[in-house]
């Protein structure tokens, strides 16, 4: 299935950025080989010195197809069994299809970023922002692709989210375990 939120296709990394510096985001991208997991990404990231938060982003829907876009630190646990009635869902949480991922937020798996939310016309996906991510100064994210690391600043984040029609909704939705206690190592992307 291909991408179907918008009439056009779903924007690229250059796309982003032009849309970032319109809105006069301040951005730095770091351009690297694919990761697909946390600790690929802790690797890449070690190697290009980067700094600030880093996270993992889970792409979930509930019973009645609602789609949230789960943005957290990327040691954080998060208890999924309960995570509906902290956010109002219907029913609890599961993994939304790689296809409805393409189909909404115009991103392959191993590439989810809050930064999809420019391809979301419609709104159909609600943003959340881990309480214990956004007290970071600074974020990283994939630039709509896994070959790339952005940097910006927490209040660039929610400015961008704003823009796009998303106004994140920041929640405490994890606890932070240091890597090597973390029972739920999630695919970063």
């Amino acid at each position: 299935m291909g991408y179907t939120a918008g009439t056009m296709p779903p924007a690229s990394p250059k796309d982003l950025f032009a849309y970032l510096d319109s809105l006069g985001i301040a951005h730095q991208t770091v351009w690297h080989p694919a990761v697909f997991t946390v600790e690929e990404a802790r690797v890449q990231r070690d190697r290009d010195r980067l700094v600030g938060g880093f996270t993992k982003n889970l792409f979930l829907r509930d019973k009645k197809e609602a789609l949230f876009l789960i943005v957290a630190p990327e040691d954080a646990t998060i208890e999924l069994r309960s995570l509906h009635r902290l956010l109002g869902a219907t029913g609890r949480f599961s993994f939304a299809s790689p296809d409805l991922m393409r189909e909404t937020l115009g991103v392959e798996p191993g590439s989810v970023t809050p930064f999809a939310a420019i391809n979301d016309k419609p709104l159909r996906v609600t943003l959340v922002l881990d309480a214990a991510m956004i007290a970071h100064e600074v974020l990283n994210f994939h630039p709509l692709t896994n070959t790339g690391t952005t940097t910006i600043s927490r209040q660039g984040l929610v400015k961008f989210l704003e823009a796009t029609g998303h106004p994140p909704r920041i929640e405490p939705v994890s606890r932070a375990e240091p890597a090597s206690e973390a029972r739920h190592e999630a695919r970063s992307g």
